[in-house]
């Protein structure tokens, strides 16, 4: 249920080209997280209106809305992952908490004036190009709109990812992805099986471990573990925060710049992790005394080749006597039971998945059709790419937040979504300052910039032989930016337009002029 009423944005309706009277409008934004809420605050600053935001669930926050298993929270520190423009001096931890963050996101959309702008339960099921009239004509589960630009801000961490097990549709018990938790299913007493050992693993086997009767984690890769320095923030902590703002800034800027510091070890110098990696180890040896158990969490590869993972609870809850570790691969499930490749089978009630997301595959990428018709799909079979993780060719007057190559292992993802932030601010303008109703990067820029950033990531920690979610199914690092966030911040500082073909507006029935 929409927590609004829904409101009629924009000018009146317009002919979407099929006969159909719907509203138009000149920036239809998918997506509520950070990047969508984060845009239309920016959008409202300019004094621009003329927007929408569409969204599929009932309430705003993105992945903070949508993943609420327990124990989720942020592995980047509260005063660093928020809006630079909102600062929160009330985060009651040093590292937020799922509600936490989702209440301080619904907070900066309320206070910002956003609820009118959002359509709640509507989810993207088309959207495609309309070259004759230079807009977008945009469709979701619930209406329709006709759009100057699309802004695609789902985020990479959208759509859960399941593995295709041989027999899953004979499981007779529950069985769900740690981002659609069933708060409604009782896991008291049960036999369950949590397969994946990730980052929303390690978080919520700890919580669930004490409720259930018997718990089988399988794991096909052992990570690396970090102890966690999370702790309550003090009483007098966020006094000070809200007495003295510049002080919260200050933390902020030494906090992004010690972990700007990280990625030494990461692009340029791997050896650098062997430090961190002593740690890790030592950290496992203090709550993990079993030698076998031991073996079969050791990592076998660099530390940042996957995801950095932090926690104190996740090797304690693995030592438990009804906690077992299945690092054997399962081969099927028949009815209740699981079956492993040596043929030994483990029964259970309940299958929950920690198996992460489609982050180089969105099934997103299938809705969008660009000027020839095709899809982002498409364009996407030689691996997906876009030009500053943002704009692609084929496809007018879109930009895709939070994109290709603009992922982290170090640092604020915030950060990275303010940068494009600022880059879509400034097209706007350009488009205004010099009346032009169209843009599209050039085939050549986006192929320079792309062919740059695979440059930089031979050498790295990421390419240095694990299999991770940062690549796609040819081996290529398409999630990752491989250098300094301040680096990425100076490059979408201005609208380039000469890495685009710009156009001005054109008459319905008109050949559109070329401005190169």
């Amino acid at each position: 249920m929409s927590i609004i009423e829904e409101v009629p944005t924009g000018p009146p309706a317009a002919d979407d080209g099929r006969g159909r009277a719907v509203p138009h409008v000149r920036l239809a934004i998918v997506g509520t997280g950070f990047a969508g809420l984060g845009l239309a605050i920016r959008l409202k600053e300019q004094g621009i209106e003329d927007f929408v935001l569409i969204e599929r669930a009932d309430d705003v926050g993105g992945t903070w809305q949508a993943n609420t298993y327990p124990g989720c929270q942020c592995d980047v520190p509260s005063h660093l992952y928020s809006f630079s423009f909102a600062p929160n001096p009330d985060w009651t931890r040093t590292y937020s908490r799922q509600p936490e963050i989702w209440h301080y996101l619904r907070d900066v959309a309320t206070s910002h004036g956003l609820y009118p702008h959002i359509h709640f339960g509507h989810e993207l099921s088309a959207a495609a190009w309309d070259d004759e009239r230079q807009r977008w004509n945009v469709e979701t589960s619930r209406g329709a709109w006709t759009a100057q630009l699309l802004i695609d801000a789902t985020g990479p961490l959208s759509y859960p990812r399941i593995p295709r097990i041989r027999g899953m549709g004979s499981f007779k018990g529950k069985m769900f992805h740690s981002a659609e938790w069933d708060h409604g299913h009782d896991l008291t007493g049960e036999r369950v099986a949590v397969i994946g050992t990730g980052a929303s693993a390690i978080q919520f086997v700890p919580r669930i471990a004490d409720r259930v009767g018997q718990m089988h984690v399988f794991q096909r890769t052992a990570p690396w573990i970090l102890p966690h320095s999370d702790r309550p923030t003090t009483r007098l902590e966020r006094l000070l925060y809200r007495k003295l703002p510049f002080l919260q800034k200050v933390v902020r800027g030494g906090v992004y710049w010690s972990r700007e510091s990280f990625l030494l070890g990461f692009i340029s110098k791997p050896n650098i992790m062997g430090g961190a990696e002593k740690i890790a180890a030592a950290h496992m040896r203090r709550q993990v005394k079993d030698p076998e158990l031991r073996r079969k969490l050791e990592p076998k590869f660099r530390l940042g080749c996957k995801r950095v993972l932090i926690s104190n609870e996740w090797y304690p809850a693995l030592t438990r006597p009804d906690v077992e570790l299945v690092t054997e691969g399962i081969s099927a499930i028949r009815g209740n039971t699981i079956i492993l490749a040596d043929g030994s089978k483990r029964e259970v009630d309940t299958i929950i998945f920690g198996t992460g997301f489609h982050v180089t595959d969105p099934p997103s990428a299938q809705l969008v059709r660009g000027r020839d018709g095709g899809t982002l799909a498409d364009r996407m079979q030689a691996g997906i790419q876009a030009y500053l993780g943002a704009t692609v060719e084929g496809l007018p007057n879109y930009f895709k937040l939070i994109g290709p190559n603009t992922g982290l292992g170090h640092n604020s993802m915030v950060y990275m979504i303010e940068s494009q932030l600022n880059y879509v601010i400034d097209a706007l303008r350009v488009m205004d300052e010099q009346g032009y109703a169209e843009f599209e990067v050039r085939p050549d820029a986006m192929a320079a910039y792309n062919a740059q950033i695979q440059s930089k990531l031979p050498g790295t920690v990421w390419m240095s032989g694990c299999a991770s979610w940062y690549l796609d199914a040819d081996g290529k690092n398409t999630t990752i930016w491989p250098d300094y966030t301040w680096r990425f911040r100076h490059r979408t500082r201005r609208f380039d337009t000469r890495a685009y073909t710009m156009r001005p507006p054109v008459e319905v029935g008109a050949p559109a002029p070329v401005v190169a």
